[in-house]
């Protein structure tokens, strides 16, 4: 009897051992564990992060010259005030030696005025400013630009000649038919004829076409942020 209490007790001894073991098995393990997930976690954070892009700021200032080629054609014939054009850059944009826009670059505008030329009186105008270009690896910039303007030759003096020689020969005709009388309705029917060849011939329209090399300049300064070269 004595002898398996002695054997009883022994294996109590060795399974609570075993357990011990076990158990100090185990925190090991945990404890290293979490070292190992600290010392990743300290790399992480050692490792170095992504370098930010560089930016830098650039101001194009007022004065500057904008030359562009139209890409459509514009007549005063067509166009009203308020509506659009488009062009590119007939000369790049350059800052300190930096370019900022190259030849080619897309640039927009807009009519500020257009008018229709007239039988006998109104010449053609038209009027244009740039509202936008877009610089290089960029979106489109709004700028404030001075304004190209033109206006349609006066036609009254080679209008008044053509009325004028209406006249004068429908005179000669009525003075040959039939003298003073006849003088004067020929001078009306030649008056007539020339009022409606200079209405026919008056109208002179301003068309820019295609390709059409126009200058701009800036009046206010523009600035803009892209990445630094």
């Amino acid at each position: 009897m004595a002898g398996l209490l002695v054997l009883v007790l022994a294996g109590c001894q060795g399974a609570n051992q075993q357990t011990a073991q076990q158990e100090a098995a185990s925190s090991n393990s945990a404890a290293s564990g979490s070292a190992g997930g600290a010392e990743k976690s300290r790399k992480r954070a050692e490792k170095p992060a992504a370098a930010a892009p560089q930016v830098e700021t650039v101001t194009i200032p007022a004065g500057t010259a904008v030359d562009i080629r139209l890409t459509d054609a514009i007549s005063s014939a067509t166009a009203t005030a308020g509506s659009s054009f488009n062009g590119t850059l007939a000369k790049s944009i350059s800052v300190d030696g930096r370019q900022i826009a190259p030849v080619g670059a897309s640039v927009s505008g807009q009519v500020t005025n257009a008018v229709s030329s007239g039988r006998l009186k109104r010449p053609a105008e038209l009027s244009l400013t740039l509202s936008s270009f877009t610089p290089a690896g960029g979106a489109p910039v709004q700028i404030s630009t001075g304004t190209y303007a033109v206006k349609g030759a006066s036609h009254k003096k080679r209008d008044a000649e053509l009325i004028g020689g209406g006249a004068g020969v429908g005179a000669l005709i009525g003075a040959i038919a039939g003298r003073g009388k006849g003088a004067a309705i020929g001078g009306l029917v030649g008056a007539g004829a020339g009022t409606a060849g200079a209405a026919y011939t008056g109208k002179k329209e301003i068309t820019l076409a295609p390709e059409t090399l126009l200058h701009f300049t800036l009046t206010a300064p523009v600035t803009l942020t892209r990445n630094a070269s």
